[in-house]
């Protein structure tokens, strides 16, 4: 491109003048600007080609995700994609045939999603190589008015390449996303988090650390945008317009929630953003103690009554990294090394005790919680379907959070373990709708607690026949390594007795610490029935309310 520039920038002979001059300076001038304009040609097509290799790179890595799944299940991707059961485990105890049978369900049609996505990004792949290779054989690539060849490669280059596919339309199931996610290359999922994090903070199926950056790229974006709101609604009440007060409030408590989880975000310790929204009357938020990529158990916490991000995000997130700590120490006290994340999952409207509690977000009601639950159900899914193996993984639910968890937990959600405290009811009256294994649903309740036995959505849990139930009461547990005593939840104030069940050095934190650490064998039993137990038996349901 250097000799090209002399070219044009040497001109004839000093002395030459006249019509052959003339004509030999224009020529010159022809010959430069075609060469510009094929410059600018090829260094399009080599930047396209190169960005569609790159993509191709991802496009095999995801090919690859969904072969090695099927292998390490027993499936068969076909040539023409679909997917077959080929070597269904044999032998499976009466007992375990549905539970076997819903996990073989479940990875099938994650398989089927990643396959689709894979077929769709090959498309888009092809599609755009071949659109942007039309334009160069059409001449519609200029060398954007270069008087040079290095400009007009840049020129072109700028006006080739390919963009990465858009993600699945709507919110995509986990299988779509994770597929999706799984067939970009390195470079297309950093370019999507820096200029499209808003496709991936709360997609689930994608990894939680990609999921977590864009979510923390998003957090002074939205912060911005309403301090600016703030700004032009107080000039507008300043000059005197009317009715801008109530939008005032509203943008003042949404940036007081974004400060919530700042400073959430901000306390000690490994923490990950993995969800982030604001277009509710109140923010939604999931934070993560520890690293929800790689730990071997993880908890997922749904909170009930009251709970919101303004005011619970901390001190839920305390408790949860007390939870994680204890979970920590027991695996440890018995030789197992494994790695723990907890979740405080706020990704629903909590019914609250305001003018809300009049509408159908009621807590008398179960649509809050039916709300909530459809998007418990694919989050807890996108755990298994973002992660190349899936962790021992437990739901807890608390209060009406328990509703949220136990509706949630009638779809085929891989989760493991269920741990339900201070409850009101799980959505059903028949613990085989909760599609965990058998036996591992547990309930804790506290002597004193009335929510925990008011039963009003499908009955008191400590009542139910499948349902584990475990002490709450002062505890002596002994091994070889000594004895440790663990503290009652138990109050004669019920607002105490419902909300103490987290706290540290509790029996019942202690007994859902060994639940998520996968030892429930360590767990003790006890039933904690208490006067309004029968008091409250059985319980009241208003048909179209209750369920």
């Amino acid at each position: 491109m250097g000799l090209a520039d002399e070219f044009n920038a040497m001109g004839g002979p000093g002395n030459w003048i006249g019509p052959a001059a003339a004509a030999s300076t224009a020529k010159r001038g022809e010959i430069t600007d075609k060469m510009e304009h094929i410059v600018a040609g090829i260094t399009s097509s080599v930047t396209t080609l190169i960005q569609g290799a790159d993509a191709i790179t991802g496009l095999r890595r995801g090919i690859q995700e969904a072969d090695d799944l099927a292998t390490h299940y027993g499936f068969a991707i076909g040539d023409d994609g679909t997917v077959k059961d080929v070597n269904p485990p044999q032998n499976v105890p009466d007992d375990k045939k549905d539970e076997v049978s819903r996990e073989r369900e479940r990875i099938k049609l994650e398989l089927v999603d990643r396959v689709e996505q894979n077929l769709r990004t090959a498309t888009d792949i092809d599609n755009d190589i071949s659109g942007q290779l039309g334009k160069v054989q059409a001449g519609k690539v200029n060398d954007g008015g270069a008087t040079d060849l290095a400009s007009a490669a840049a020129a072109g280059g700028a006006q080739g390449g390919i963009d990465p596919p858009e993600p699945p339309s709507g919110r995509g199931t986990p299988g779509d996303n994770a597929g999706w996610w799984d067939s970009l290359s390195d470079a297309e999922k950093k370019r999507v988090i820096r200029e499209h994090p808003e496709w991936i903070g709360n997609r689930d199926g994608v990894d939680f650390t990609s999921r977590d950056q864009a979510n923390r790229a998003l957090l002074p974006i939205e912060k911005k945008r309403l301090e600016d709101e703030r700004a032009r609604l107080a000039g507008e009440i300043e000059r005197g317009e009317i009715g801008k007060q109530g939008e005032l409030d509203k943008v003042t408590k949404k940036l007081g929630e974004i400060s919530a989880i700042e400073a959430t975000l901000s306390k000690p310790g490994e923490r990950q953003l993995v969800l982030f929204g604001m277009s509710s009357d109140r923010a939604e938020a999931a934070v993560v103690n520890g690293n929800l990529d790689t730990a071997d158990h993880v908890a997922v916490f749904t909170p009930g009554l009251t709970s919101n991000v303004t005011d619970s995000l901390n001190s839920y997130d305390t408790q949860m990294a007390d939870l994680r700590q204890r979970t920590q120490n027991e695996l440890g006290r018995y030789g197992d090394p494994g790695s723990v994340a907890t979740v405080t999952w706020m990704g629903y409207q909590a019914p609250q005790l305001d003018a809300s509690a009049l509408g159908p977000g009621s807590v008398v009601g179960q649509h809050a919680a039916e709300r909530g639950a459809d998007n418990l159900a694919p989050f807890l899914q996108g755990i298994d379907a973002a992660r190349n193996t899936d962790p021992h993984l437990t739901a807890l639910g608390h209060s009406y959070g328990s509703v949220t968890t136990g509706l949630a937990l009638q779809q085929n959600t891989g989760v493991d373990d269920a741990v339900l405290f201070g409850s009101p009811g799980m959505g059903t009256g028949d613990v085989d709708d909760i599609k965990v294994p058998d036996g591992h649903v547990a309930n804790i309740e506290a002597n004193g607690d009335a929510v925990a036995d008011l039963g009003r959505f499908g009955g008191d849990p400590n009542h139910l026949d499948g349902v584990r139930q475990l002490e709450s009461g002062d505890l002596t547990v002994t091994d070889d390594r000594g004895s440790r005593n663990f503290n009652s939840t138990a109050s004669i104030n019920p607002l105490d007795a419902h909300t103490s069940y987290l706290e540290s050095g509790s029996t019942s934190q202690y007994n859902m610490s060994v639940i998520v650490a996968g030892m429930p064998d360590k767990a003790v039993d006890g039933q904690n029935v208490d006067l309004s137990d029968f008091a409250l038996i059985p319980p009241l349901k208003i048909p179209g309310i209750f369920k």
